[in-house]
């Protein structure tokens, strides 16, 4: 079962190995040979940090790596992955500040070679926790979102302070992973992070089995009808996504194409989304299909996929588009797009908050797949697979290990 299909299927958390805190548990007891990392993390909710996260710790383990999770809470729908002999440790914390004293515990007792942290908040917690315990692992934060102000005005007003936690705190981190080259800059330029510490290494998007889950059987019956072309997108109602310049450019794309767009996701802004459809006269072009466990098939049979947010992190769901063979057409926002297609080699790029122009990449429709053939927009998507993002940080690892023992 994919991640993503774990999170449909709901149902009570299957029984898991919880190391509690204060145990000494004889897997510690015996010399260690293998290179050790900590994954720490919030939880295992279906969000996408937390899904690449177990990808990780699953391509690590397979190359040999002892992984243990550190989780803020042992809870959420992904514990349905979690492979039966995964080593997790509950911190059992009501706020991410408890978790400072309860992981520099676990520092001083397991004393992994590698503590690899995910998510603003999470990454200070361990900086300071590495402090507490005086520990010598080596601590890598991972950032999967922007820093900047642009950004920051989507979250709670906590994140504005990132920035600067980061700048008085980097002299603990060993290093700083980026998911984007754009992240990677803000990491240097807002948060004072040297340069020799800031590395970019992809999310894990492409699977294994990726290609069987997109085959998969999928009924819309918009998908049937070759003369209405079918725009798709994918993701949370939130202001971020900018579902609105979507809708405003689709329904001036529809002055000149009978074309459909379908919206994979949910979010607090539907109720406004669909106003505005009914506003614009194409409610009935526009399908709410809420929340899909797998978005993969939908991906396969749209005509081109469409990302219209203000900002990104990375963004996975154009790599997923790729992958199906699917021509893009997406926002040229900080951070991820233009990285991912090439600067305009593997999909269109058009200003963000502009419908006028989405309108018209989007009329250009009946050449996309000419443009963007699938097997030159898969070969890409390859370069983004489990595998090489496993890679990627087993070579970082490496590197910190071989810096210490030259250190010593």
């Amino acid at each position: 079962m994919s991640a993503s299909e774990s999170l449909a299927a709901g149902g009570p958390e299957r029984a898991i190995h919880r190391e509690p805190l204060q145990a000494q548990p004889a897997r510690e007891q015996v010399a260690r040979t293998a290179l050790s990392v900590a994954l720490y993390m919030h939880d295992l909710s279906g969000g996408g940090v937390e899904r690449q996260s177990l990808i990780l710790a699953n391509e690590l383990r397979a190359q040999g790596v002892d992984v243990t999770l550190v989780l803020h809470q042992v809870r959420g729908p992904l514990l349905a992955n979690l492979p039966p002999d995964m080593h997790v440790v509950d911190l059992k914390s009501q706020r991410t500040l408890q978790d400072i004293p309860r992981l520099a515990a676990f520092l001083r007792r397991a004393r992994p070679d590698i503590l690899l942290a995910n998510l603003d908040h999470n990454n200070i917690a361990a900086l300071l926790a590495k402090a507490l315990a005086m520990s010598r692992t080596r601590v890598i934060i991972c950032q999967h979102n922007p820093i900047s102000p642009a950004f920051t005005v989507f979250e709670s007003w906590t994140y504005k302070f990132i920035p600067l936690a980061y700048r008085l705190l980097s002299v603990l981190a060993s290093r700083a992973v980026a998911v984007s080259s754009g992240v990677a800059a803000e990491l240097r330029e807002l948060a004072g992070i040297p340069s020799r510490k800031v590395f970019t290494i992809h999310n894990p998007v492409v699977g294994p089995d990726f290609q069987e889950r997109s085959q998969r059987h999928v009924e819309h019956p918009w998908f049937d009808q070759p003369d209405h072309p079918v725009f798709i997108t994918a993701g949370r109602m939130v202001p971020q996504k900018d579902h609105e310049t979507l809708i405003r450019g689709f329904a001036l794309h529809r002055q000149r194409c009978d074309s459909r767009l379908i919206i994979l996701g949910a979010g607090p802004l539907q109720d406004e989304l669909e106003a505005l459809c009914r506003e614009l006269g194409v409610t009935d072009a526009v399908g709410f299909l809420g929340y899909q466990p797998d978005a993969l098939p939908f991906f396969r049979r749209a005509d081109a996929f469409v990302l219209s947010s203000q900002c990104e992190g990375f963004g996975n769901v154009l790599v997923e588009a790729m992958a199906c063979g699917t021509p893009i057409i997406a926002a040229d926002c900080y951070h991820g797009p233009a990285e991912i297609l090439g600067d305009g080699r593997y999909g269109l790029l058009v200003p963000t908050r502009d419908p006028a122009a989405l309108a018209l990449a989007m009329d250009q429709i009946p050449t996309l797949r000419t443009r963007f053939p699938s097997e030159t927009l898969r070969a890409r998507a390859d370069e983004f697979s489990y595998a090489v993002c496993a890679a990627r940080y087993r070579a970082l690892f490496k590197t910190l290990i071989d810096e210490q023992a030259v250190a010593a």
